[in-house]
């Protein structure tokens, strides 16, 4: 009764023909497969990591994109094994939720807002084409 969650599900950046399975105003930017496993042991599931397993629709091959998460939703009778969650759908929003309030997340964001201010207003005083 595992269930098996890529970092391609909620991942912001891709879309949906691409393999988000969550709305994109609830998802993350680029979420490993460690981050999506520390979020769900964190909470009290059965997690299982294995880092060499790739979603199949991903191109990248690189490392960052790399990594499957099972979970153990149910048990065997059938019975969810934390009554908060009954569905795949409730982890995936959990764990999209969380991911953003990891303390790597937190430290890494601290410093690169003005980073993204730069090389914007590229074209300016262009005038008018001579005939």
């Amino acid at each position: 009764r595992f269930i098996c969650i890529y970092p391609a599900y909620l991942n912001n950046k891709k879309t949906i023909a691409e393999g988000r399975r969550i709305p994109i105003d609830k998802a993350v930017e680029n979420p490993t497969s460690t981050e999506i496993h520390d979020v769900c042991a964190a909470v009290g599931f059965n997690v299982l990591l294995e880092k060499n397993k790739m979603y199949p629709r991903e191109w990248n091959r690189d490392v960052q994109y790399r990594g499957r998460v099972r979970i153990q939703l149910k048990q065997d009778d059938g019975n969810p094994c934390l009554p908060q969650f009954p569905t795949r759908k409730s982890v995936m929003l959990y764990a999209a939720e969380t991911i953003p309030k990891l303390k790597t997340r937190t430290q890494k964001m601290g410093g690169s807002d003005q980073s993204l201010q730069q090389g914007e207003g590229g074209k300016k005083g262009k005038g008018k084409k001579k005939k």
